[in-house]
């Protein structure tokens, strides 16, 4: 993985945090210019995001969702943002995407 990228997802998630910080709408949220540039990273990004999902429990959800079109989390998990994390990291781990 470049240098740069870890970087550039390292300032666009630090500047999405700062943000977001006081906000619950997942609009603001997720339509947040930081973490749409961190959409379009695309796939080489996802290991990143699941090391900051499993590190910081941010919500990297919508953008795991958008840039592998699936979805892990049973239909009675969601909402339940413990459980939601957990599945996302278990289908990261499946994938390589995470150790252990």
């Amino acid at each position: 993985m470049s240098e740069d990228l870890v970087r550039r997802f390292e300032d666009l998630a630090a500047r999405w945090r700062e943000d977001t910080q006081f906000h619950s709408s997942p609009k603001i949220l997720f339509e947040h210019p930081a973490y749409q540039e961190i959409i379009g990273f695309g796939p080489p990004v996802l290991p990143l995001l699941f090391q900051d999902l499993e590190e910081t429990g941010s919500f990297w959800f919508w953008a795991l969702h958008a840039i592998t079109n699936e979805n892990p989390v049973p239909h009675a998990d969601r909402g339940d943002i413990p459980r939601v994390t957990e599945h996302w990291l278990n289908w990261g781990r499946e994938r390589g995407y995470l150790n252990g």
